[in-house]
């Protein structure tokens, strides 16, 4: 909640659309909480060209600790881009392989992510939270040094299991890389503000959490909304694009309803691909 606080301004951050008990069909009650994520600045130029001037991601966590389920969906480009995120909390330094219970992850899909040593964007570092330099004066605890996950107590693993799906031909690779590369930033960033920011939590009750919560959310929400109602930036030049596709199984992941066609060898019609043109503004 903090962090998404810091990075909203300029017409971009978090805004925090609901945050309130939910039941989930398969695991029951927990907490629901949805956000629109504003990032326009924050996206490779390859993909700017293909979104509208106000582009957001839409996430819906759910959280039954010490697991939970975090759902974001891009709007921006057929078919829609899904990513799953999947959580489990643990005791323990990372030496389960198989958290979720239902298959082991294979040894090369793994990435053990350390928050004192793992190299963080320079735009995101703050020598206050800095772990080789950070002490908590409540806990007595910091600063760590190498081979702590070794040696620390109490100590607690977050395992997470990410999935993504960007059906695009020639755009899947490539995205999907970008997505994986920049879920790796974002978490070893949260992770180690949550240790840093120990002294501002610690001792919270579950009712102290959702106080703090919410007057966070509303100090957000108005932040960006203020923003994004000062933000006169010239209008994006009108401009279409077009894709060509050669098949019926293509048009349909698409989301294209396809129509049955004549047998091409009794047209009289030079046989050719599909183009679809779209003009997104």
């Amino acid at each position: 909640i903090k962090h998404s606080n810091e990075q909203s301004g300029g017409g971009e951050g978090v805004e925090v659309v609901r945050n309130q008990p939910d039941t989930h069909p398969q695991h029951g009650l927990g907490q629901l909480t949805e956000k629109r994520i504003y990032l326009n600045s924050k996206l490779p130029s390859w993909v700017s060209v293909f979104v509208p001037r106000v582009f957001y991601v839409t996430e819906k966590a759910w959280n039954f600790y010490p697991y939970t389920i975090t759902g974001l969906t891009i709007l921006f480009f057929p078919p829609h881009t899904h990513i799953r995120i999947e959580t489990r909390f643990e005791n323990n330094n990372g030496d389960n392989n198989n958290v979720f219970g239902d298959r082991p992850t294979p040894a090369e899909s793994v990435s053990h992510l350390d928050i004192l040593i793992d190299p963080i964007p320079d735009k995101h570092y703050k020598e206050t939270e800095d772990l080789s330099r950070w002490v908590s004066e409540k806990t007595g605890r910091g600063p760590l040094v190498e081979g702590w996950r070794k040696d620390s107590t109490p100590i607690m693993c977050s395992y997470k299991r990410v999935q993504c799906s960007f059906e695009v031909y020639g755009f899947q690779g490539k995205t999907e890389d970008f997505i994986h590369r920049n879920i790796q930033d974002i978490l070893l960033v949260g992770h180690r503000q949550a240790v840093a920011w120990t002294d501002e939590w610690h001792g919270m009750s579950l009712e102290d959490v959702r106080e703090y919560e919410r007057q966070i959310q509303e100090q957000t929400n108005s932040k960006l909304k203020s923003t994004q109602n000062n933000n006169t930036a010239a209008p994006r030049p009108a401009y279409s694009r077009s894709m060509s596709v050669t098949d019926e199984r293509s048009l349909k992941k698409m989301g294209v309803k396809t129509m049955a066609m004549s047998d091409p060898s009794t047209s009289t019609l030079p046989h050719s691909t599909v183009r679809l043109n779209s003009t997104p503004e």
